[in-house]
């Protein structure tokens, strides 16, 4: 008798102290916040001395040079872009945004990214990367930050990408607004 009651007191006692029991929800805030743009200038056969990407897969109907009709849906391009503190494309870079994004869907604007901010200036060093789909024609869109290193070692969180300013199919800016939400 004595040990079913010792059993069903530490029940108790763990069931109202387990974490699947929603005593206090705790609000989360960011550990740091960062502010970068990074500005892609599109190869397009004329620029080859400006860009900084390039189409590298096209649909049969596309080339590699012009991006394809139809919401440039199956192109695929690779990037290595300034970042920099500022809106201007003249401004000293302090790293570079490197690697891809795929337009993936027929019927409007969207693509998926995957890229990594390589920082290598006097405030910060190392890299943060990013993966994610970005509806392009909304306004503000979120992307996940999934890692990164040196001063960004496993960091984690949200970064909310906003089209800053765009030249038809050859030119455009992103303003990333970082929040990291895990930083060791």
């Amino acid at each position: 008798m004595k040990t079913t009651k010792t059993f069903v007191f530490f029940f108790i006692i763990f069931f109202l102290g387990s974490s699947a029991y929603p005593a206090i929800k705790r609000q989360h805030y960011p550990c740091k916040n960062l502010v970068l743009y990074f500005h892609d200038v599109i190869y397009n056969g004329k620029n080859a001395a400006n860009a900084t990407s390039a189409i590298v897969g096209a649909p049969q109907w596309g080339n590699l040079t012009i991006l394809a009709d139809q919401f440039h849906f199956g192109n695929i391009a690779v990037f290595d872009d300034p970042i920099t503190l500022d809106n201007n494309f003249h401004s000293v870079p302090v790293g570079r945004a490197q690697g891809m994004y795929i337009y993936d869907t027929k019927n409007t604007f969207t693509a998926w990214l995957g890229f990594t901010f390589v920082l290598n200036s006097a405030q910060h060093k190392g890299t943060i990367n990013f993966i994610g789909a970005d509806p392009i024609m909304v306004k503000s869109r979120d992307i996940s930050v999934v890692g990164g290193t040196g001063d960004f070692f496993m960091h984690r969180g949200i970064a909310t990408v906003m089209t800053d300013s765009y030249e038809g199919d050859v030119y455009f800016r992103l303003r990333v607004d970082i929040k990291f939400y895990e930083c060791w």
